[in-house]
């Protein structure tokens, strides 16, 4: 049984390819972090490799040594076996060398199973190099051999490789499909799945990772609060802030793009409230404290301040200094004005 949830599109196509015979020899699946992507690609990994009747059956031993990543024909390539973590000047990219590791071992048949998979996390992150050199077999392939590349988004990926794999979008999930996935598969209590569910935003994987990981769901607790307190704050705090998200960017880039991305969670939020769509918020737990917010704040300003999170999270993108950024951001973080009448 696919162990992919609420990703049926992507599932019916898969098992049409595999049922007609038609399976091509490289798909990249889309989608936002936390959605599934690695997941079906773990799935896809058994089918092909299965010894059980109805494939997959995750219980042959075929299936549960794919998914405890101990199957010798099953190869996981992500952007972090290329670094060396806290070693200063590292890019953040797959590397030329990592690729065509996997060539060699392409051009070799499977070891111990029917197909040999080759899953490429973070596909948008391979450099250049890498990308040519990948295209190569992607335009030979070798039989018996499957590339699947996973990405959050194809705008840094070379069309020349895109036009090579077949491209399948994963949508994020509902709130009440998470909700259930959570009550019914992981045994979470009703409550609890409602808020994560809700923090989600469509994405599961995170959802699930939190339901089991306490630290993870009070890291991101700790990140919200250091946030609505910076609507509080002097420029002095604000400033030192500034300067701690910048230092933590130098080492890690994903995380402070991380915490960006709860910045507009939550003033997306005030947002939200202030046009009256109370409903559609994503931090339900604190709904009232927003609430209070929303109503001490003019509403032109809660929408010129998140346009501000985003010019943000471009400039760092674009190698822009990261202190100054963040600073410039930290400034036009809005006063509660206690306008009356809404906006």
């Amino acid at each position: 049984m696919w162990q992919i949830v609420g990703q049926s599109r992507a599932v019916s196509y898969l098992k049409k390819c595999l049922e007609t015979s038609s399976l091509a020899h490289a798909y990249l699946f889309i989608g936002p972090p936390h959605i599934g992507k690695m997941q079906l690609a773990i799935n896809m990994a058994q089918v092909l490799n299965c010894r059980g009747n109805e494939p997959p059956c995750s219980e042959c031993d075929s299936c549960q040594k794919i998914a405890q990543g101990k199957h010798a024909d099953i190869q996981i390539l992500c952007v972090d076996s290329a670094l060396e973590k806290d070693k200063p000047g590292n890019k953040s990219e797959i590397s030329i060398e990592q690729i065509r590791q996997i060539q060699r071992a392409a051009s070799l048949p499977p070891f111990e199973g029917k197909y040999k998979l080759f899953i490429i996390d973070g596909a948008e992150l391979l450099s250049l190099e890498a990308a040519n050199c990948l295209l190569k077999t992607l335009e030979e392939p070798f039989e018996k051999i499957l590339f699947l590349l996973l990405a959050k988004t194809t705008e840094t990926i070379p069309t020349t490789v895109l036009s090579r794999c077949q491209k399948i979008k994963l949508m994020p999930l509902s709130v009440d499909e998470v909700e259930k996935a959570l009550i019914n598969m992981y045994g979470v209590q009703k409550q609890k799945a409602r808020v994560l569910s809700a923090l989600s935003q469509g994405c599961i994987g995170w959802a699930i990772s939190a339901s089991k990981d306490e630290k993870l769901l009070e890291s991101y607790y700790e990140d919200r609060d250091a946030i609505l307190d910076m609507i509080h704050a002097d420029y002095g705090e604000r400033f030192m802030y500034a300067t701690h998200l910048a230092d933590q960017y130098k080492g890690n880039r994903e995380i402070t793009q991380e915490m960006l991305k709860v910045w507009i969670d939550v003033w997306r939020d005030i947002l939200l409230i202030k046009t009256g769509l109370n409903k559609a918020i994503t931090n339900i737990d604190i709904q009232k404290r927003l609430e209070q917010l929303s109503r001490d704040m003019n509403l032109y300003d809660i929408r010129y301040f998140i346009r501000e999170i985003q010019e943000a999270i471009i400039n760092l993108r674009s190698n822009v200094n990261a202190r100054l950024a963040i600073e410039i951001m930290m400034m036009n973080i809005p006063e509660r004005t206690k306008v009356k009448g809404g906006s």
